[in-house]
């Protein structure tokens, strides 16, 4: 049985994370050559020991994505093994604490509330979130505007649509990454095609203190968001393969263009009454 993506030239982003290792995962399997780009070059070889050991359809790219020259050096390691770059997808992002408030609403008492937060944290939230899917996009974007049926994927959030209580700086980010999207998808005027995925709830790295308790019960923020949830749990980062998949095959996907998909168990489509 042929591969899906047997030969596709697939360049990702954050690949050493929870979502980033589980397309690694997937597009290996499918036939894919995969570059995975992240900063620590151990974690890297450790999802590469895991799902290619021969090293057969992967590389570790150790690159920041705040930083355009690691980068460049990344293209120019990915092309000399495999050839030039077919899809884009942008992984990296996240959030950071010194962006994120106590409490929900304000609260005087409280001892880090929206008058607390630092410019620095910020900053790295919306460096990493938009600068961080901008730079890889400049650099690698180049060969995608090659040839016929390439593709940037980009993740943005439920955030995106409804900014979420505790996290300003993360929702704002994730907002920018899908207007990003679209006038990616304008700018490229069918040329490569650009689109998003908008996860809902996925327990990651990133979120677990905010979805669970020290004890490691679910907090409140957690049963609020399964409350609003028609699927009534958490995602699994598999559960986002089957919409990337369509996405990257230009076959399937070859009309849709600056589109966010949310895969969100039916977040989006609650009003909470």
């Amino acid at each position: 049985m042929e591969q899906q993506f047997n030969g596709l030239n697939v360049v990702i982003t954050g690949a050493s994370g929870v979502i980033g290792k589980t397309f690694v995962k997937a597009l290996v399997h499918a036939g894919a050559n995969v570059g995975l780009i992240g900063r620590n070059i151990e974690k890297l070889e450790d999802v590469i020991a895991d799902i290619d050991p021969n090293n057969n359809q992967t590389v570790a790219l150790t690159a920041d994505v705040l930083d355009k020259i690691s980068l460049i050096e990344s293209k120019q390691k990915f092309n000399q093994q495999f050839g030039k770059v077919n899809a884009l997808i942008n992984c990296a992002g996240g959030n950071h604490p010194d962006a994120t408030t106590m409490d929900e609403h304000f609260n005087r008492q409280s001892e880090k509330s929206f008058f607390d937060l630092s410019e620095e944290g910020v900053e790295h939230v919306l460096k990493l979130n938009y600068t961080g899917s901008f730079l890889p996009t400049q650099v690698f974007g180049e060969d995608l505007t090659e040839g016929e049926g390439n593709t940037i994927i980009n993740i943005s959030s439920m955030n995106a649509f409804q900014p979420l209580t505790k996290i300003p700086a993360y929702s704002g980010a994730k907002a920018a990454i899908s207007n990003f999207t679209q006038w990616l998808s304008t700018y490229f005027e069918g040329k490569v095609r650009v689109n998003a995925i908008a996860p809902g709830f996925f327990e990651t790295s990133q979120n677990k203190e905010l979805l669970r308790d020290k004890d490691g019960s679910y907090s409140e923020r957690a049963h609020k968001i399964l409350s609003q949830t028609p699927m009534k749990r958490f995602g699994n980062p598999e559960e986002l393969i089957g919409t990337l998949f369509w996405l990257l095959d230009s076959n399937a996907s070859r009309f849709v263009t600056g589109v966010i998909v949310p895969v969100d168990g039916g977040f989006s489509s609650y009003s909470g009454v």
